[in-house]
């Protein structure tokens, strides 16, 4: 490299955004992703070691997938090389092999090939890879924000590691913005700004995971704010939603206003007001909720207002839950629309919810009643002499799958817990119910 090129690698630097100036040269730098970089994890020990084999990094944008390919190159021995499958071809990977050929046989040097978006890549580039990832004339370190299992080569996949990278927590964000406000070097400290606390916890909110977005966002604040009477750039609330093209919600998740929201939102779906109930559903997103929170919440009122008015509401709503965690935002919303909107919409009935609070009233006020003899357990040797189970009627042996005896303990056969009421398939409940007792 002659001084021509140092300097316009220099000058380069300078200029790059602030998340690319930012990124982490060690591990030791690298926020979050504990479950796979911690000291006791094997991608920590395999970059520690330079002991790297194949391996893909999968994750929504802005988690880390590029930092963690700059930390292996800093760490390795080996020769690194970088080329993005969007713009690269099979001219340049033809190159890349011959250049790690020339490494292995001339110096004894490893060649780590950093694919970015490798999902880009159709199956003939990727299959042009694969005889050269086996015998190891290349590392692959893939990178890509589409699941792998659907995007890459099964062959591939199979001679590589799949780490999954999880959207940065909120705590992982605003150390990576502390960072970034107090760094002289790589960062922004030399502009002497400060962020308020209230604009720090709003961009670690609506980053959702992505610390490449809440870096451009405080990098845009702190270059277009002009100093105040201090001699200081002052980060407020109101710059900082500019910065990000987001409107602040008054909605602070440990005040009033979170649990006046979450309040709003359960009882529109309990008194069955679809539009209602999305529009609160809204209200949270878009402020950040935590959507395993909301999916919850979905979930306990399918239960406790719905039950067995449609009992196709929990199972809709454990549906929901589960997708929202393996989809993620901004799709997450559309599955939490559908199951909140079915919720509010349904027949609604609380009788599962009042039978608990009776049973267990009951249960905490009152001596507990022994097991009737003919229901105790009959099934282990000498069962027998105790009497255990004699007597008890099978029900499957009668007329309608049933037959009338005592179930309940002695002094509560009169007690009436779930009471079906008329509403939706509950009412077929109760008239089962009723059938059968009168038979």
């Amino acid at each position: 490299m002659d001084l021509f090129d140092y300097m316009r690698e220099q000058n380069q630097e300078k200029e790059a955004p602030l998340a690319s100036r930012l990124r982490p040269s060690v591990l030791e730098e690298v926020a979050g992703q504990q479950h796979i970089i911690g000291k006791d994890k094997l991608l920590y020990r395999a970059i520690q070691a330079d002991k790297l084999s194949s391996v893909i990094f999968y994750g929504p944008p802005g988690t880390g997938k590029t930092t963690l390919a700059k930390v292996i190159a800093n760490t390795t021995s080996a020769e690194f090389t970088q080329i993005n499958a969007t713009s690269a071809g099979k001219k340049d990977m033809e190159e890349v092999v011959r250049q790690a050929k020339d490494s292995r046989g001339m110096y004894g040097k490893k060649t780590i090939l950093f694919i970015d978006e490798i999902h880009r890549f159709n199956k003939s580039q990727q299959d042009y890879l694969l005889p050269f990832v086996e015998d190891g004339t290349v590392i692959l370190v893939g990178a890509t924000t589409e699941n792998p299992y659907f995007e890459v080569n099964g062959a591939l996949l199979s001679r590589s590691v799949i780490f999954e990278l999880k959207p940065l927590e909120k705590e992982d964000i605003k150390t990576i913005l502390k960072r970034a406000v107090t760094d002289q070097e790589k960062g922004m400290g030399s502009f002497h700004a400060v962020v308020a606390e209230d604009a720090m916890e709003f961009l670690a909110d609506v980053a959702n995971g992505d610390a490449r977005a809440a870096l451009t966002a405080i990098e845009l604040g702190i270059l277009t704010t002009p100093r105040s009477d201090d001699g200081k750039i002052h980060i407020t609330l109101e710059v900082a939603s500019e910065c990000i093209q987001k409107r602040v919600v008054q909605y602070d998740k440990t005040g009033d206003n979170h649990y006046d929201t979450v309040s709003a939102f359960i009882k529109s779906m309990r008194g069955s007001d679809p539009d209602a109930a999305v529009y609160y559903l809204a209200k949270m997103l878009y402020a950040g909720e935590d959507i395993k929170f909301i999916a919850r919440r979905i979930m306990i009122c399918a239960s406790e207002d719905v039950g067995n008015a449609d009992p196709n509401a929990l199972v809709l709503a454990a549906s929901a839950a589960q997708a929202v965690e393996r989809v993620g935002m901004p799709e997450a919303q559309i599955i939490l629309s559908q199951a909140a909107a079915y919720v509010a919409s349904a027949p609604k009935s609380n009788a599962a919810c009042l039978a608990i609070s009776r049973a267990m009233e009951i249960v905490r006020t009152t001596k507990t009643a022994p097991v009737p003899v003919h229901l105790q357990d009959s099934h282990y040797r000498g069962a027998k002499k105790l009497g255990h189970g004699q007597g008890y009627l099978y029900a499957h042996d009668y007329p309608n799958h049933y037959v009338r005896q005592q179930y309940l303990p002695d002094g509560l056969t009169d007690v009436k817990f779930y009471e079906p009421t008329e509403n939706g398939y509950e009412k077929q409940i109760k008239a089962h119910l009723k059938f059968l007792k009168e038979t």
